[in-house]
C-alpha cells in the first residue's frame, strides 16, 4: 500500500485527514501530515519529513501532496522527491484525498494520475452545467 504524507500550511493536512477519515468512516492506515507555519525553517522541517517518509513507505511508495504549488510547503516537498519512491502532486483537495486512499493499492506511478484527475473532476459548477476544463 502507496503511504501518503500531505505538507502544507498550518493545520490543513490534519483537517483534510480529519475530513477523509469522516468520509471514509475511520482514520485511513499510512497517512500523515506536516504542518508549516510562517515560523518554521524550512531547513529545519526536513529531517522531520524524511522521519514520515521512512515511517510510511512499507516498499511501495509514498505520495506526496502539497497545497500551494510555489509556497513553502511545496518547496520542502520537491526537495523530498524520489523518482520511483517518493512522488508528488500539489493542489491538494478533500476529492484528490478521497481518490489517492482509493487507489493506494495501485502502483505509485497510477496513483499520482488517480489524485490529478480526483483533484481536476472535484472542481465542478454548483447549480449548473459541469464545466469542460478543456474548452
Amino acid at each position: 500500500m502507496v503511504g501518503i504524507l500531505i505538507v502544507a500550511h498550518g493545520a490543513f493536512g490534519e483537517a483534510l485527514i480529519h475530513c477523509a477519515s469522516h468520509v471514509l468512516g475511520k482514520r485511513p492506515l499510512a497517512v500523515a501530515q506536516l504542518g508549516v507555519t510562517v515560523h518554521d525553517d524550512p531547513d529545519a522541517l526536513i529531517p522531520q519529513a524524511e522521519a514520515l517518509l521512512a515511517g510510511l513507505d512499507d516498499g511501495d511508495g509514498v505520495l506526496l501532496l502539497t497545497d500551494m504549488l510555489g509556497a513553502t510547503p511545496s518547496n520542502i516537498a520537491t526537495r523530498l522527491l524520489q523518482p520511483g519512491r517518493v512522488s508528488g502532486v500539489a493542489g491538494v483537495s478533500l476529492p484528490m484525498l478521497i481518490r489517492a486512499l482509493t487507489y493506494r493499492n495501485e502502483p505509485l506511478a497510477t496513483l499520482v494520475e488517480k489524485a490529478m484527475s480526483g483533484g481536476c473532476e472535484g472542481v465542478t459548477r454548483l447549480g449548473g452545467e459541469r464545466v469542460d476544463a478543456a474548452a
